[in-house]
């Protein structure tokens, strides 16, 4: 607890900060990114099982009627629906309220890029970043011209061949799985027993070495595969920034809140930008380059419940 507060210091709490943060923000154009696992939903043992509660969906949309917002997940961007549509057929049974426990996100008003932000949909094309080849136009479930962006799309033939090779990894050990995350892949050990971890890992690291166009990132519990490329979660918020029309403006402020390593690439775009606002998700001290802090989804939901009350405020305030 000592060695926290003294981490505090150099990474205040975002609640505790949130008046500095509005003297900042006045007049400011904010734009909002989020994590998702250990940001909007707690870490569990069956990442399948990361559910956000009701009350944090609702503080999300709220935030999305607000501020730009998009949420930058390690996840498939398009998982959710699908895991929606087979819960919907197992849980059919059961009311509307109990079903919105088994929704990852599912928001209309918020961009999504999943993959770390290898596999992104936004309604415009960058002309700044993002080698054009790799956006394609489309049209979504609802009529809207959209835009995805997956600058490692030639890879997936690869990635699907060394998905197969982990999978048979995993299931000589118990508690390891593999999670296609479609651009990428994770091989989650929270459940695997501590004299196997080792194993696991030499395992995967051998594998891996005949893919020296792929990397391995260590994350809470999980090792993650991704094809080397120069793209990341902050290129992935440049390139948000600009298809959403912010990227020029020195008005705008761009926040990111997130708790894993993969969320220091935003935060270092974020100090780079040189104005903004990088929280970093943790209950204990660590490397960050993160300004702020906040110590676990519910304070995240509380953080985005404040901001969205202070954005509706000021908005009643004109209008007086």
């Amino acid at each position: 607890m000592i060695l926290y507060d003294i981490w505090l210091k150099n990474h205040p709490s975002a609640l505790s900060s949130f008046e500095e943060i509005k003297s900042v923000a006045h007049e400011k154009q904010m734009v909002v990114f989020l994590d998702y696992d250990g940001t909007l939903s707690p870490i569990v043992n069956n990442p399948d099982q990361a559910f956000m509660s009701t009350e944090m969906r609702s503080a999300v949309r709220e935030i999305g009627e607000h501020f730009p917002t998009a949420i930058i997940s390690g996840r498939s961007r398009n998982k959710c629906r699908k895991k929606i549509k087979l819960k919907m057929k197992r849980e059919k049974k059961r009311s509307s309220m109990q079903m919105k426990v088994f929704q990852f996100v599912r928001l209309n008003n918020i961009y999504y890029a999943g993959s770390h932000g290898m596999d992104i949909s936004t309604p415009t094309v960058s002309l700044n970043y993002g080698n054009h080849e790799y956006q394609t136009r489309t049209i979504d479930e609802k009529g809207n011209d959209m835009v995805n962006f997956c600058p490692v799309r030639d890879f997936l033939p690869r990635i699907q061949t060394i998905k197969d090779k982990l999978e048979k990894i995993a299931k000589d050990i118990k508690g390891a799985s593999v999670e296609d995350n479609k651009f990428c892949l994770s091989v989650h050990y929270r459940c695997v027993n501590e004299e196997n971890v080792g194993k696991l890992k030499e395992m995967v690291e051998s594998t891996m070495e005949f893919y020296n166009d792929f990397r391995i990132s260590e994350g809470k519990k999980v090792m993650e595969i991704h094809p080397i490329i120069n793209w990341d979660k902050g290129r992935a918020l440049q390139y948000l920034l600009d298809t959403l029309g912010f990227e020029d403006s020195s008005n705008v402020l761009p926040i990111y809140i997130g708790d894993d390593k993969t969320d220091e690439d935003a935060f270092k775009m974020i100090k780079s930008i040189g104005r903004g606002f990088p929280v970093a998700v943790s209950t204990t001290p660590k490397e960050t380059e993160a300004l702020y802090s906040l110590r676990d989804p519910t304070e995240v939901m509380s953080f985005l419940i404040l901001l969205a009350k202070w954005k509706m405020g000021c908005a009643l305030s004109k209008l007086v």
